[in-house]
């Protein structure tokens, strides 16, 4: 079987939530079908890898090319700017729909799924991972003053819209959380097939024991680029961390993630608090700390670096949020709190009790190989594939 990828994100090199989602789930597709893969991929740089039974046509634009474009320009256009067609990615594929055919394809995330619909009369897959919609609806209810819930409802309108005429031309549409089974299911209707397919983790890449764990550190993976992450830190340094250095005086903080054009000066920090910038391998500085903290209090999907620190073997303290659509369980897999005093009561317990540390670390490894392997999610993806072009066919 011949299999057409279209994915939002360049997969190469797999260095942020979505590019190892859509690398991941390429691999398994990869090893089942030849497959041809049309990426959107501003940077040449992104070009250098590929994988093993993938011919690979990078297609030099972003699909977010739109979307710093003025605020009055978004408020008139009737659909978020992130789908707004991008040239480069209508010409690739015109030049190579016209030299060859394809049994199925499947799109990484709505900015690349409108290009599927030019294939009729073959199985089409979405992989949602969140939607659009979800995410901004969220942020509506997040508003406090009448302009901005005015502003963030005409944003979810029109994303609702886009996305529920979009999602409904797809035989199944993949999400990586429960949560929002029920809302993409009830934008797709019942002629489209809605399943969880979770992030996951490369457990033989993530190994416990790749560095010495130090007494008394904590480490937060996550670029400060991001606004969810930005939030969780300010709240963090400025209400918790405090509470933890009063009973821990050397306790110590490491951050790592792009901090490019990020105003520091709004966090509270101190020579304790260790901003690493972007580094080639984050398993190292997770596995050197004792706990990873994930108090995020925005944002949406699931949190690969809660897999990650799980898989290295790192105890993970997070708010409900950040664990939010994992099958995890508080004081089995990880700890949970939601206030300051929770959340900081809750690391100083990881910090000092060494029985709970190891319990945590082994039912946390032993929850991803079973559940959050990306082995196993690979393999649900081939199959989900197979029963979608097992339906066309009987039609």
């Amino acid at each position: 079987m011949k299999l057409l990828v279209l994915s939002t994100w360049c997969p190469f090199p797999p260095d942020n939530g979505s590019k190892i989602r859509a690398y991941y789930l390429l691999r398994a597709l990869a090893e089942a079908y030849r497959t041809t893969l049309i990426s959107f991929c501003p940077s040449l740089d992104a070009q250098q890898g590929t994988l093993q039974n993938v011919e690979f046509h990078p297609v030099l634009a972003s699909a977010f090319r739109y979307v710093q474009l003025p605020r009055i320009v978004k408020y008139v256009s009737p659909v978020p700017l992130v789908f707004w067609r991008i040239k480069e990615m209508e010409t690739a594929l015109v030049q190579l729909q016209n030299e060859r055919e394809w049994d199925a394809i499947v799109a990484v995330q709505a900015p690349a799924a409108r290009y599927a619909l030019r294939f009729c009369g073959v199985p089409r897959i979405l992989d949602v991972d969140t939607a659009l919609s979800y995410q901004l609806r969220e942020r509506y209810y997040e508003q406090r003053t009448r302009t901005g819930r005015w502003r963030a409802w005409l944003s979810w309108f029109k994303a609702y819209r886009y996305e529920r005429a979009l999602f409904q031309r797809f035989h199944i549409c993949t999400v990586v959380s429960p949560l929002e089974v029920t809302n993409v299911q009830a934008m797709a209707g019942a002629s489209t097939r809605v399943v969880v397919l979770p992030n996951g983790v490369d457990c033989a890449h993530h190994l416990p024991g790749l560095a010495e764990a130090q007494p008394h550190t904590l480490v937060y993976n996550g670029a400060l680029t991001y606004s969810a992450n930005y939030d969780a830190m300010q709240y963090l340094l400025a209400e918790i961390y405090p509470l933890i250095k009063y009973e821990v005086p050397d306790v110590a903080l490491t951050i790592t993630g792009s901090t490019k054009g990020v105003d520091m000066s709004g966090l509270r920090k101190d020579a304790s608090v260790h901003f690493t910038g972007y580094v080639e391998d984050v398993r190292i500085p997770v596995a050197q700390s004792a706990v990873c903290i994930v108090p995020l209090r925005q944002g949406s999907g699931t949190r690969l670096k809660i897999l990650e620190a799980m898989a290295l073997g790192t105890p993970v303290v997070a708010t409900c949020k950040g664990a939010e659509g994992l099958d995890i369980a508080d004081g089995e897999h990880l700890l949970l709190g939601d206030t300051p005093a929770a959340f900081a009561g809750a690391v100083l317990r990881v910090l000092s009790d060494a029985a709970l540390r190891e319990r945590l670390r082994r039912n946390a490894r032993a929850l991803v190989e079973q559940q959050y392997n990306w082995d196993v999610i690979g393999a649900q993806s081939v199959a989900l594939l197979e029963e979608a072009v097992k339906g066309q066919m009987n039609k």
